[in-house]
């Protein structure tokens, strides 16, 4: 079931982009939440629970992204690199980060004929909402793609594990235990060494799901691997519930270490979260239904762009909090918003032209 594909599409990867955008909702949903309620209340553990493992939605994206950029199978040459991607990522940025500022004004009551070159200016300085920095991070590992198929034309399977296990030492671990543990010493070799070299590209901090992404499409993993990945996984999951709440405990208030997509224990969640559609996951053999799950996973990028739309809106009309516990909350919310955000996404994917540069 894992290497099914319909059209020339992988199936198991448009379900895993269908199961991301649900739990990119779901993280925004139970975040704002969760940071308005005192620590250790049973809502605030249900939004932890929701909130924390869901956090292998945005790797995942990257990954689905790699999977295929990467492979030196495919060609990929830089106009179209450039004019299918690359472009499109600016698109977005500028119709997205505008759109929200003029949301914003028109919420607050201040939109006016000045609102457009403002919006365009605030966005043009980088100031836009805060999801949107996806799309620059993208933008970054957009232009490393021709090196990195460079490396993995010449690649080894041997050589992909040792640039997994120097990625994991230096941008989860060692970061993690920096911040946890706060040792001077380890800081001062890690700035000796220039260990710290995503402060000069930031994208380098997501390169390793990049191809993590293209390594776990390509390569066939043996069954205790699999097992030991999904092992890897629940401990990941445990340690960002459990973590989160312990952390919190001790500082009074929410700690979000756990939280960062570029920790040891999310990046354990992601890479299970993977292999569990590669290789057990799927839909029927039924070719309605494989249609079914590519057309939402084709709009799956627009969700995530205009969801925090129908978020903003709850917000502002006091529906974001509902009067109900949070563990059911969480989900009907995250459908409510859901629901809108694909129509929307729809609606301008059909748009002729411009449609797929917006979504």
């Amino acid at each position: 079931m894992a290497g099914k594909q319909e059209g020339g599409r992988l199936v198991y990867a448009d379900l895993i982009r269908v199961a991301a955008m649900l739990a990119v909702i779901i993280i925004h949903v139970s975040g704002g939440w969760l940071e308005s309620l005192p620590v250790g209340t049973a809502d605030w553990h249900a939004l932890n629970a929701w909130d924390s493992l869901t956090r292998w939605a945005v790797p995942v994206f990257v990954m689905c992204s790699g999977m295929f950029l990467l492979d030196p199978k495919k060609s990929l040459s830089l106009p179209t690199l450039f004019f299918r991607y690359f472009l499109r990522m600016v698109t977005a940025l500028f119709f997205w980060g505008i759109a929200y500022h003029l949301l914003y004004d028109f919420l607050n009551g201040v939109l006016s004929l000045d609102s457009l070159p403002h919006a365009l200016y605030a966005v043009v300085l980088g100031n836009t909402e805060t999801h949107l920095w996806f799309l620059t991070m993208m933008m970054g590992l957009y232009l490393l793609t021709p090196l990195l198929r460079s490396f993995i034309r010449g690649a080894s399977r041997g050589d992909l594990h040792w640039f997994f296990l120097i990625y994991a030492s230096f941008m989860l671990f060692l970061p993690l235990f920096l911040r946890l543990r706060g040792s001077q010493t380890v800081a001062l070799y890690a700035n000796r060494f220039y260990l710290n070299f995503t402060l000069a590209f930031p994208p380098l901090a997501y390169v390793g799901y990049f191809v993590a992404g293209y390594y776990l499409k390509t390569y066939t993993l043996g069954r205790v691997a699999e097992w030991f990945i999904y092992l890897l996984g629940i401990a990941g999951a445990v340690a960002t519930v459990g973590g989160t709440a312990l952390l919190s405990a001790r500082s009074g208030g929410l700690d979000t270490t756990l939280y960062s997509y570029l920790t040891p224990n999310v990046a354990a969640m992601a890479v299970a979260v993977f292999v569990l559609f590669r290789y057990v996951l799927g839909v029927s053999d039924e070719r309605s239904r494989k249609g079914q799950v590519s057309a939402m996973a084709a709009c799956g990028f627009g969700v995530y762009l205009s969801h925090v739309v129908f978020l903003t809106l709850l917000r502002h009309f006091g529906l974001a909090i509902p009067p109900i516990p949070a563990a059911v909350a969480v989900p009907l919310l995250t459908l409510v918003i859901f629901i809108p955000s694909f129509a929307l996404s729809w609606l301008l994917h059909k748009l002729p032209a411009v449609g797929r540069y917006l979504t």
